[in-house]
């Protein structure tokens, strides 16, 4: 499930101090860099903040408002870049790609902050600005570490999948025939590669004429042998 980007104001003492981590789960603080301004979207560099990089994601908390901050999880995060190019962007920054939920009706980011209602969770793009730029390929160091420590989820397989891996004896079909006229299989008819329940006659009644053919070459062998040997 995409998160994306969220507020966050979970400061320690009294709301004042750093961010509260969850330490529970393992969560790390990796770096921590003052002097960080962050634009959100197409809008303007709002006043100075810290950065916070934990072992799970980015938090930036205000310098000046002790209730504002920004937090997003690097599973969120798509893509992560130094920019030094004045034409893409006025200041050196670290920026960033954040995925979003699709949403067809959703509005324009441009049209949302005109409104001054900006929904963070359709906030696509992202830049840290600090104030001393000579951090900035330290920080994309830290960002290529943390990304390294949540890989995207290995999604599951689809629910009616087969597992074809089987072993020599769940192929063996039974040696003789039932009273209905069926003849038995293994008992784990989903094991057999091909055949899935509801489906039980499938695989094993070519195998059973295949053995039943064998045992009348077998036979007409017998015969033809026996026929030579009275000639002789």
């Amino acid at each position: 499930m995409v998160v994306g980007l969220r507020e966050f104001a979970h400061r320690t003492g009294n709301g004042s101090g750093t961010p509260v981590l969850d330490e529970s789960n393992g969560e790390e603080l990796m770096r921590v860099q003052p002097s960080v301004a962050v634009a959100l979207g197409n809008g303007s560099l709002e006043s100075p903040g810290t950065l916070y990089i934990t072992s799970r994601k980015l938090i930036w908390l205000s310098d000046v408002d002790m209730a504002k901050g920004y937090a997003v999880d690097f599973l969120s995060i798509s893509l992560h870049a130094v920019s030094r190019d004045p034409e893409a962007y006025s200041s050196p920054c670290i920026y960033t790609q954040i995925e979003v939920e699709d949403d067809e009706d959703e509005e324009d980011e441009s049209d949302t902050q005109s409104t001054g209602a900006l929904d963070l969770s359709k906030i696509r793009e992202m830049r840290l600005v600090p104030s001393d730029s000579t951090h900035l390929d330290t920080l994309f160091d830290v960002f290529c570490e943390c990304a390294e420590l949540n890989p995207e989820p290995i999604e599951q397989e689809e629910e009616g999948e087969h597992n074809w891996v089987f072993s020599a004896d769940q192929m063996v079909v039974g040696g003789g025939a039932e009273e209905d006229g069926e003849w038995p299989i293994s008992q784990s008819p989903t094991s057999v590669i091909g055949l899935s329940i509801g489906d039980e006659g499938g695989l094993a009644q070519p195998m059973l004429e295949l053995q039943i053919n064998d045992q009348r070459f077998d036979d007409a062998e017998e015969m033809v042998h026996e026929s030579e040997t009275k000639d002789h």
